[in-house]
């Protein structure tokens, strides 16, 4: 019994949360995997969600040409660093 106070206070501990460079290491990861994923012409823009999720970085792509803007969701592992783009979604 005299175990469980300790107990109780090691769950209350908050988490300790990434550094802030690292957390800017991942968004600048996240985004150089997601570039290169681009196989189109145009101006591509890139938003990075600053956190992503438990597993995954994820960011917007969109690419402007002439023809009009694709917008695609680009996911990145966290644990492995590979980055998948999904098709354009199409504008409806």
């Amino acid at each position: 019994m005299r175990r469980l106070p300790i107990l109780f206070a090691l769950l209350a501990t908050p988490a300790l949360a990434s550094s802030e460079d690292a957390w800017q290491e991942f968004r600048q990861l996240t985004e150089a995997s997601c570039l290169a994923l681009i196989d189109m012409p145009g101006e591509v823009t890139i938003e990075v969600n600053p956190f992503g999720s438990d597993q995954f970085g994820v960011a917007l792509l969109s690419v402007t040409t002439a023809a009009g803007t694709d917008r695609m969701a680009c996911i990145m592992n966290k644990q492995t660093g590979a980055a998948e783009l999904t098709a354009p979604f199409t504008n409806q």
